[in-house]
């Protein structure tokens, strides 16, 4: 059970740490954090035309949370205010049994998160502190 949860791949996400650090010139700017966890994230963006240009992030958390940011930090640049809160929705119904969504394929590695729903917010808070970045950018 644990083997699946905290697997190979969420491992290796967490530790390349992609996106991580800050930006000279955010844009957008937003810290999430989870009370009954300690998990902290701050995430940073730049936006121009609509869309990310740069982000970075800040993860004081556990693997499920820093592997969620370092995804974020691999296929964020591109995404709009609205590509972004779709896809923390999307993130929250596939944690919730629902479809994984499209383009995301490494979001598959948090499959075994469901069964563990005390677990969810770990994957989530990077996502939903993208969605705000992305608002005030």
């Amino acid at each position: 059970m644990i083997e699946a949860l905290y697997n190979q791949r969420i491992k290796e996400l967490a530790a390349a740490a992609c996106g991580a650090g800050r930006l000279d010139a955010p844009s957008g700017s937003a810290m999430r954090d989870s009370p009954v966890c300690g998990d902290r994230v701050r995430m940073e963006v730049r936006v121009a035309d609509g869309r990310i240009v740069a982000l970075a992030h800040e993860v004081k958390g556990c693997l499920l949370c820093r592997a969620a940011a370092s995804v974020i930090g691999l296929h964020g640049v591109g995404l709009s205010a609205a590509d972004s809160e779709a896809l923390r929705a999307g993130v929250a119904a596939m944690l919730a049994g629902g479809e994984r969504p499209d383009g995301w394929t490494e979001l598959a590695v948090f499959e075994p998160v469901r069964q563990h729903r005390s677990r969810h917010g770990c994957v989530l808070i990077p996502f939903e502190a993208l969605a705000k970045a992305v608002a005030e950018g």
